[in-house]
């Protein structure tokens, strides 16, 4: 009865785990413009938007027993998340960290730091 109740869950775990990457990759790719991903030299967004509405459909209605493509979608959903997401956000000009507007380091949240002067 144990093993029983640990096998749905870790059932339920990986379907909300291949799931969520999955969704996450399909709205970042969808919402990336079709010119960045020729700026970033990676595949079209055409490419990536059938590859991870695959992946979505096989972490939907797949069954256990076809673990490996589900594996294989996971992969995929992960490159995309780890290589070409950030490729794009730096042709976009969204990187990590970048400031909008020129800030200088000293900027905090609110404005400018001027060290209580």
């Amino acid at each position: 009865m144990l093993r029983a109740g640990f096998d749905s869950l870790l059932s339920l775990v990986t379907f909300l785990v291949f799931t969520g990457f999955a969704v996450a990759a399909l709205v970042f790719a969808a919402l990336a413009r079709e010119d960045a991903y020729r700026a970033a030299d990676k595949q079209t967004k055409k490419f990536w938007l059938i590859i991870l509405g695959i992946n979505l459909v096989l972490a939907l209605v797949l069954p256990t027993s076809m673990f490996f493509l589900q594996i294989a979608g996971l992969i995929a959903a992960i490159v995309f998340l780890v290589d070409v997401r950030p490729a794009l956000a730096q042709v976009s000009g969204g990187g990590r960290g970048g400031r909008r507007g020129g800030g200088s380091s000293s900027d905090g949240p609110y404005g400018p730091y001027n060290g209580g002067r």
